[in-house]
Parts: C-alpha cells; structure tokens; sequence
C-alpha cells in the first residue's frame, strides 16, 4: 500500500531511541539565575523543566547514547549501518563533523558521515535525504540522529531565550527493508530572507571571534519571539497541508501530530487553523523544552514507548527553525 501512496518503496524506522542529560533545571531554580518566575515561563510557553547537559558533555556524547538505543532497539549489528546524518547547530566543533566523531565513539565501520544544519526541523530534513539515499539503493541502512547542547549557545542573562531550550539527543535507524513505521513522503522548505528573526551573529566567516563579538555577546543565541511564532504557525500548517494534499489523504486521516516543541501556544494556534483537536497533538514540552534538532526524535521516542500509536495509524511529523527552514513526514505505523 506504501509503494500505491508514495510511487516507491518507503523508508521504514527500525528503531529509535533518545537520551536527555541527568540534570534537570526547573523553572523556579531558573528564576534564581534570571529575572523571570515559573508563572511567567509556563504561562507563556508550557514549559515547567529542561534538561542540562555537564560541562563535559558534547553534542557528541549526547548523540552517542541515544544512537547505542535506537541501534538496539532495531535488532541490527553496527557493521549493518552504512550512513550516518547528524542534525545539530551546536556541533562539537566547527569541523570535523559531529557525525564523523560519532562513527568513532559507535565503532563503525568508515561510512558516509556528515552534518545538517537546518535547525530545528534538522532531525526532518535529515529523515528526507536519508530516505532520499537510502532508495537510491546505494546505502541500507542508516542512523540519523537530531542532538543539541543548546545550554552552550544560551545567554543565562536573557530570560526571553534562556528559559526555553534544553538539552538533549534523538536518534532513528532506517533501512530501505524491514518492518516498522513507514515514512511515505516529506515536504520540507525555506525561506532565508530574514534570517535574524532566530540566529547565533558571530562565531562565523561573517564575523569571525573577536574581544568585541564576545563583549557583545554575540555568541549566543539571538531570537524575535513574537516574529518566529507567527511565521512557525504558518509554514507548519502550510507543510502540513501540503503533504497530505500530496498523498490524498485529509486532515481528518491523520491519527497523531508529532510538532517540534517549541511552544505550547504554537500547537494550540496550529490546531485551531488546521481543525485538528489537541488531544491529536504529542507534548513533552513541559519536560525538556526546546532540544531544536533533537526535539522531534526525542518526542517519537517517547510517543512509541507509551504505545500511542495503532497499527495503520497516520501521524504528521512537523517543525519549524531558524532559516527559516520547515518541513513535514508522513509517517504510517
């Protein structure tokens, strides 16, 4: 039936899994570090804890122990895995590739590694171009995994971006064979016309580090709130409906939406447009906040390990990021 929706063989997810670090910060610790309280952050956002990665966790190490999950949880040796895609815009390092330290701490085999950087719809795009490889029938299998340690890029002076990232890693192993969820199409976008709307100004060829960017606190990361929501909520619900006008299916079809958690007035806003209840919407913003790349695969996880999903089931999987960058999965369990 796959091959009826998609005109080819989809893409199955063997196994996921995810990681979040063991420090957890509340909002009413965080209010003793920044002016702000757990009334004003949970009101505006839904978001009651994060987590937080130690000093001497890397992007890498986060994406490492949810890799070593999903790779269990598929039932597969490493030396099956012949691609691997990491989602992150807090690399370890500038280069080499997050993915490429990855390979080495996983032991693989030296396979195709690489990074995407497409923010928080990262762990999408990269589901895309892995899905993309995989039916080309040049790969087989393949890991790809959305991590961020977004605490390393947060100004702890400012309560309007401080108080909604977290930490955290997600992790999927798919495989152009095999049983599992189904990922029957993708509709992924841009738009770099504003790009200041969400970014990090310094630390690149554009203004490279300097005693002024870092006494400018340039480095951290820079939002416009009130912009980024409403353009989340139109190009998620412009994805959304795309993709399933792509498949022929209608918004009643859809069992479950997966969105990036960002902000639990974004889901509400999105199903008001879309004529979707809540209760269709997965949330466990209130836990970790906003992982950007991570957030997705985190929230998957989490949603087939409480059994949400029936056999046969659609789910839309849809997130927004800097860029602005979007897309959208059509899964079938």
């Amino acid at each position: 039936m796959s091959e009826e929706i998609t005109g080819k063989k989809s893409s199955v997810i063997l196994g996921i899994g995810s990681y979040v670090p063991e420090k957890i910060l509340g909002n009413v610790e965080l209010s003793q570090k920044v002016e702000t309280s757990d009334e004003w952050i949970y009101s505006r956002t839904g978001i009651s804890e994060r987590r937080i990665a130690s000093d001497k966790q890397s992007t890498s190490d986060l994406a490492c122990l949810a890799a070593k999950k999903a790779i269990r949880n598929a039932g597969i040796g490493v030396e099956q895995i012949d691609l691997v895609i990491v989602a992150t815009i807090t690399p370890d390092m500038s280069f080499p590739s997050t993915a490429c330290l990855l390979q080495h701490k996983l032991g693989l085999n030296q396979v195709a590694c690489f990074d995407l950087e497409a923010a928080c719809s990262g762990f999408l795009y990269s589901l895309d171009v892995a899905d993309s490889m995989l039916s080309s029938g040049r790969y087989k299998c393949a890991l790809v995994i959305g991590a961020e340690k977004m605490s390393s890029i947060m100004d702890w002076e400012d309560r309007t971006t401080c108080v909604l990232f977290g930490d955290g890693a997600g992790a999927a192993v798919l495989s152009s064979g095999g049983e599992g969820p189904e990922l029957l199409g993708f509709r992924s976008g841009a738009d770099g016309s504003n790009p200041t709307l969400l970014h990090q100004p310094a630390g690149g060829s554009l203004k490279p580090a300097s005693p002024n960017t870092i006494r400018e606190r340039e480095h951290f990361l820079k939002m416009n709130g009130r912009e980024i929501f409403k353009s989340a909520v139109r190009v998620m619900e412009k994805a959304t409906r795309e993709l399933l006008a792509d498949h022929s299916l209608d918004l009643a079809d859809i069992s479950h939406v997966i969105p990036h958690q960002a902000n639990v007035r974004i889901f509400e806003s999105m199903a008001q447009r879309l004529e979707i209840p809540m209760e269709k919407f997965f949330c466990n913003l209130d836990r970790h906040g906003n992982t950007s790349a991570a957030s997705i695969p985190l929230a998957l996880d989490e949603a087939m390990r409480t059994g949400l999903f029936k056999t046969g089931e659609f789910a839309v999987l849809v997130a927004f990021g800097a860029g602005l960058t979007w897309s959208a999965t059509l899964v079938r369990f």
